[in-house]
């Protein structure tokens, strides 16, 4: 059997069967079919840019890795976007992603990170800097607690806002996703990109948590993320406030403003390190979606 990587597939044919069968693994992950090709579809611009190879064996074509390598900051990051095979052929898999990290690093990429959804053991070497998570609600399934939300008010914006982006890099950082600088820029893009009028952005909702008649959290709801599906981008507990038994309190009181906007899930994401949010969505019954994992190819580590 020889095997062969060879680079110049053509991106077109295989863009639509790459996002059906991300939707079938989010489908399997427990999104809805409506979700699940949502989810995937978001992907459509950035696989567009995929350099897309086939993996060939005897000649015959069974498979195809994706990859590509983008500029963070100035410094060059590589990304594989599949390595996928027909079934029977899953041997050939560790050798395209041999292939798929060679490639990257050989282009001046020192990290290269994946997606990955679901169990794959072929990423079992990769270090996890994120997690998206998600949990169906019912009206029977989300507990009443002592927590209750109210609108952020025009005052309070400014100083939730700023903390709220120092936040995202620090979480970026504990994770080892990105340098400081990375996690900076990417975090005043990322604001500005899903709270462009501020408050007035349509879907978003800003909330203040309180219980026993004072504040003791925010929280932060994208509506609509996906068909029926709320995306929390975040649901905190103040410092001061923690260790009082706030934090899945916390927790309901998103799922009840989920619920009450008309969609049935949440889902939410998690950086790589945080174990204490990781243990609290776990025992809340959330289970992991997705992963955002990544691997050191210039010979230093993970």
């Amino acid at each position: 059997m020889t095997l062969e990587i060879a680079p110049g597939a053509d991106r077109d044919t295989w863009l639509p069967a790459h996002l059906q069968r991300l939707a079938a693994r989010y489908r399997a992950a427990g999104l809805s079919a409506a979700a699940a090709e949502g989810l995937a579809e978001q992907q459509r611009a950035l696989a567009g840019t995929w350099t897309v190879a086939d993996v060939r064996t005897d000649g015959r074509t069974v498979g195809c890795v994706a990859v590509g390598v983008a500029d963070r900051d100035g410094a060059p990051v590589g990304r594989i976007g599949e390595v996928w095979t027909e079934p029977g052929h899953g041997r050939l898999r560790p050798a395209a992603l041999e292939w798929a990290e060679r490639w990257c690093a050989e282009r001046g990429a020192a990290r290269v990170e994946a997606r990955v959804t679901g169990s794959d053991p072929l990423f079992d070497g990769y270090a996890v800097r994120g997690q998206n998570r998600m949990k169906e609600l019912t009206a029977a399934s989300v507990e009443q607690g002592a927590v209750t939300a109210r609108p952020m008010t025009a005052e309070e914006y400014p100083a939730w806002r700023a903390q709220q982006e120092d936040a995202y890099v620090f979480d970026m950082l504990r994770a080892g996703s990105h340098t400081e600088q990375e996690a900076r820029a990417k975090s005043a893009a990322d604001f500005a990109r899903m709270l462009p009028e501020d408050m007035a952005t349509p879907g978003q909702a800003l909330l203040v948590l309180e219980a026993e008649g004072r504040t003791v959290g925010t929280g932060w709801l994208h509506h609509g993320f996906l068909p029926g599906v709320t995306f929390g981008c975040s649901l905190d507990v103040l410092p001061e406030e923690r260790g009082r038994g706030f934090g899945r309190a916390a927790m309901a009181a998103g799922e009840r403003a989920v619920l009450a906007a008309g969609d049935g899930a949440l889902m939410l994401n998690v950086f790589g390190g945080n174990t204490v949010a990781m243990n609290l969505y776990t025992t809340a019954g959330y289970r992991v979606l997705e992963e955002s994992r990544s691997r050191d190819v210039s010979g230093g580590g993970a």
